[in-house]
């Protein structure tokens, strides 16, 4: 049977603020090396045996952001579906299910988020070939991580009796978060497992259990994915019928009220679902007192203490067990024991409409990337980068003009009835009203400032005419 890897790639992170925001979310982040977590899921497929293209399921803000980054490493998609709007992971397992039963009855489906670090990619191998065994039987496996510590932020997995496969036992019940004294206990019990939220699972049973538990939700999600559109590597669920789907977890959907559940033990796997700033401490290098230290950062008397420096340098003196992170337009300080409440912070950022829980300074776009270098009254300054061969919409501003500097590259514009070719240190003047276009029509990335200049820019104040990426009818884009 052949597996069909599913890659969920559509969450927030919240609690990896300031580095992951509602934009630019943790999965896209190059936390643990030199390639994001989203890749280093991907590119962990090319060691598994019978592995189709991976289907990633995603928001439809984040189609460019899951585009870019898989074609940066070479791989192709089976598709990427996109949700109009988030409703957990048991509707998005449902449309994957769906997508493989169409063409394969018997495939397996092999569900992962695309936020989680593996260390051993051979053991990763090694455990979903067993998976697959046991999916292949008629159970919806999930995995099971073997604890090392008492940790209170996980779910936990209780096995019941051996199944016969190596490591596999059927799934006696799942515990919601403990707090300590009973993770405790459960890490001396040795039955417990962590929930790690990885399944394998043959597609067809999935899709009877949920016919059988959640009849709406299946309904709904068929409908959307009948009325969905086929745009390029794209798929769009249909809007209606999605957001009519149920909102909710594969756990609490199916795994919780099935009878056919099962667990296989990932021991040494080198696991983590880095879901907070202590977490990725914990698997991060250390010198000798005991600190990650990560960027341009100075460090006297510190112990024990998470340091990261994005942009400027940091420099520490006499803390312990602290957590420093350092972006271009927010620093986090925490103590290690209070790094879960980051989230609430970024509550605090939501409630208060400030951007700084959404957007980094730097932006990207479908067709690159802008970063806010310098603003004032009436006036703002961007670095603008155009991928080759990309362009931006044409557009107007009613209440801005625009002055346009070339700094690297060649960039071809529409200046009202003007059509301008500028190289390096040349410049053009939009004034306000002015229909116009910027394409990078080179093989290298087209570098420019922007000074934007006028009573109100806000990047709302933008009237498009034509889109290369269909965002013509949405009235709250930028550029």
């Amino acid at each position: 049977m052949s597996i069909y890897p599913v890659v969920l790639c559509g969450g927030s992170g919240s609690r990896l603020w300031p580095m992951s925001r509602g934009g630019y979310p943790k999965q896209y982040l190059k936390l643990t090396g030199e390639t994001s977590l989203l890749q280093q899921t991907v590119l962990r497929l090319k060691n598994l045996n019978q592995a189709a293209a991976p289907i990633l399921i995603s928001h439809e803000e984040q189609r460019f952001l899951v585009a870019e980054q898989v074609r940066k490493i070479g791989i192709v998609p089976d598709t990427i579906v996109l949700e109009p709007a988030g409703r957990n992971t048991a509707p998005a397992v449902a449309i994957a299910a769906l997508l493989v039963t169409a063409k394969d009855p018997d495939g397996l489906l092999l569900v992962m988020p695309s936020d989680h670090v593996i260390r051993k990619d051979n053991v990763f191998a090694s455990l979903v070939d067993e998976a697959a065994e046991v999916a292949g039987l008629g159970k919806l496996v999930t995995f099971g991580i073997k604890p090392t510590s008492p940790q209170t932020g996980y779910g936990y997995i209780l096995r019941g009796e051996g199944l016969g496969p190596a490591n596999a036992y059927k799934v006696q019940s799942f515990v919601e978060k403990p707090d300590l004294a009973t993770a405790e206990r459960f890490l001396g019990d040795g039955r417990y497992y962590w929930n790690s939220g990885m399944f394998m699972l043959k597609a067809s049973v999935y899709l009877s259990e949920l016919r059988r538990l959640n009849p709406d939700m299946l309904l709904k999600a068929e409908l959307s994915l009948e009325r969905s559109m086929r745009d390029g590597d794209f798929t769009r669920l249909n809007k209606e019928a999605f957001l009519g789907c149920p909102s909710d977890s594969i756990d609490y959907a199916v795994m919780e009220k099935t009878t056919e559940a099962a667990v296989i033990e990932a021991a040494d796997l080198g696991w983590s679902d880095i879901g907070s700033w202590d977490a990725l401490a914990d698997i991060g290098s250390k010198d000798a007192a005991g600190n990650t230290v990560i960027g341009d950062v100075l460090t006297d008397r510190v112990s024990s203490s998470y340091i990261r420096a994005e942009h400027r340098m940091v420099a520490a003196i006499g803390v312990d067990n602290i957590v420093i992170v350092e972006t271009a337009d927010a620093i986090l300080v925490a103590h290690k024991d209070k790094v879960q409440d980051v989230k609430k912070m970024v509550e605090r950022l939501n409630a208060s409409g400030r951007s700084e829980s959404v957007t980094h300074r730097k932006v990207y776009r479908p067709w690159g990337s802008y970063e806010g270098i310098d603003h004032g009254d009436r006036f703002q300054v961007k670095r603008i980068i155009v991928s080759p061969g990309s362009q931006l919409s044409l557009q107007m501003h009613h209440h801005r003009a625009e002055h346009w500097i070339v700094v690297k590259g060649t960039a071809l514009v529409d200046n009202g009835d003007q059509h301008i070719l500028l190289t390096e240190n040349q410049s053009t003047y939009i004034p306000l009203g002015t229909t116009h276009r910027l394409k990078n029509p080179g093989k290298i990335p087209l570098e420019l400032i922007e000074v934007q200049s006028g009573a109100y820019l806000g990047e709302d104040d933008i009237v498009r005419f034509e889109d290369t990426y269909g965002r013509v009818d949405k009235p709250e884009v930028v550029k």
